[in-house]
C-alpha cells in the first residue's frame, strides 16, 4: 500500500497554532467533500498525477528538509489507507511536531490514540461551503489543547453558525480557535466587528498568510 502525494515542499505555515514557522508540508490527493471556495480542488481531481510513497519514504524526505513543523494536508489526508501506518511512524519521532489539517467529516477517533498523537487542525464547515451536512459533530469530544479548530467564514450567517458553535461545544475551553475569510468573500473589518459585538474572547482571526506573500493561485508555497 502507497501514500497518494500531490505535492511535498518547505514553506511557512500560512495559519494554524504555528503561523509563521518553517513546516514541511505534505499535500495528498483527494478528497471526500466539495466546498465551494475550496483553494485546492485540482488536487481533488480523480486524475491528478501523483507520487505513490510510502510512509517511510514520506518520512524520510521529512528527515532531509532538516524542518521540525510537519503539516499533512489534501485534500483530505485522513482518508488516505496507510496514514495510520506513517502517522504511527511520525509518532515515534520526538523531534517532529505534527500537524493534520483535517475537513471536520472524518472520524478522529480512530486517529486519536497513538501515544503521541498529532495536532489536529480540524474544519468545521459552515452553510456558505455547501457542506455542513457532512460534518461529524463528535469530532469536538475528541478535541484537546493541542488541536484546534477553524472556522472558513463568507457570510453574516456563517460567523453566526461558528458562534453558536464555539459557546454550544465550549470550544475555546478545550482548543485553539480560529476564524478565517472566505478570500475574497467578506470584509475583514467584519469579522472583527462581530467578534468584538459578540465578546468572543480566546477566539482567534486569522487570515491565510501565504494569500498575503504569494499569488493565491500559487502552489507549492
Amino acid at each position: 500500500m502507497v501514500l497518494q502525494v500531490v505535492e511535498k515542499f518547505v514553506s511557512i505555515n500560512g495559519e494554524g497554532r504555528r503561523c509563521g514557522q518553517l513546516a514541511t508540508f505534505i499535500r495528498f490527493a483527494g478528497c471526500n467533500l466539495n466546498c465551494g471556495y475550496c483553494d485546492t480542488a485540482w488536487a481533488n481531481d480523480r486524475k491528478v498525477a501523483f507520487d505513490p510513497m510510502t510512509a517511510e519514504e514520506v518520512y524520510a524526505y521529512i528527515k532531509d528538509t532538516q524542518v521540525t513543523n510537519v503539516t499533512l494536508t489534501g485534500g483530505e489526508p485522513l482518508l488516505q489507507q496507510d496514514m495510520g501506518e506513517l502517522l504511527e511512524l511520525l509518532s515515534q519521532d520526538s523531534e517532529l511536531y505534527v500537524e493534520i489539517e483535517t475537513n471536520g467529516s472524518v472520524l478522529l477517533s480512530k486517529f486519536s490514540d497513538l501515544e503521541n498523537p498529532p495536532s489536529f487542525t480540524m474544519d468545521y464547515k459552515l452553510p456558505s461551503s455547501g457542506m455542513e451536512r457532512m460534518m461529524a459533530l463528535e469530532n469536538f469530544d475528541h478535541l484537546t489543547e493541542k488541536d484546534a479548530v477553524k472556522f472558513v467564514s463568507g457570510s453574516m450567517a456563517d460567523l453566526e453558525k461558528a458562534r453558536e458553535l464555539i459557546n454550544a461545544y465550549k470550544l475555546t475551553e478545550k482548543a485553539s480557535v480560529f476564524i478565517s475569510p472566505v478570500f475574497g468573500d467578506i470584509e475583514l473589518e467584519s469579522i472583527v466587528d462581530f467578534m468584538k459585538d459578540n465578546q468572543m474572547n480566546g477566539v482567534n482571526m486569522q487570515v491565510q498568510l501565504h494569500k498575503i506573500i504569494w499569488d493565491p493561485n500559487e502552489r507549492g508555497v
